[in-house]
């Protein structure tokens, strides 16, 4: 496994759809096995393939909601799922916000309003076909990794006037 160097604003790379996974593979599987020791090592809750530089259609999500008792490390309140070719099938109109964050646009912020409910099938590392619906965070966490196969960033749901002073306050950050 290795942690690998995550794409940030403005690279190009994120502005592009991803391409479907042909085939679960052993490759397949240590991408995935990539993905999440690269998410955790920068404290995200999920990954896109694009956000490290890999066009191809694989997202990981690991809440870690799960409560530690005293002295349990940090591992072991880890639930990994990744989802291969995932696709929308279905949202609620009923919606919610969240303030989103993206570990392609470091330690910046901003209320994105989505459905509160969306339904999702994809490949599993296995190869399998799934189905869900997710709800809270979890559905706003999926809409927003598989916003990244599509090219599309938490940003792009705010208005231009705030995307703007996000993007400044970036720029500034990295400046020093």
């Amino acid at each position: 496994m290795a942690i690998l160097p995550i794409v940030e604003v403005p690279d190009a790379r994120l502005r592009e759809t991803a391409a479907p996974v042909p085939e679960v593979n052993d490759d397949i599987r240590a991408i995935v096995a990539d993905m999440f020791e690269t998410m955790y090592d920068a404290h995200g809750i999920g990954l896109a393939a694009v956000q490290v530089g890999i066009m191809q259609r694989i997202v990981v999500i690991d809440l870690q909601e799960r409560e530690l008792e005293e002295g349990e490390p940090r591992e072991a309140a880890r639930d990994p799922h990744a989802y291969i070719n995932p696709e929308i099938t279905w949202l609620s109109e009923e919606t919610a916000s969240y303030n989103e964050g993206c570990l392609s646009i470091p330690e910046q912020y901003a209320e994105v309003t989505r459905p509160t409910r969306c339904r999702v099938t994809w490949l599993d590392t296995e190869g399998a076909r799934q189905e869900a619906e997710f709800d809270g965070l979890m559905s706003t966490c999926m809409q927003h990794e598989i916003d990244h196969l599509n090219g599309v960033l938490f940003i792009d749901h705010i208005s231009r006037l705030k995307r703007g002073m996000l993007l400044k306050k970036l720029d500034k950050l990295r400046r020093g």
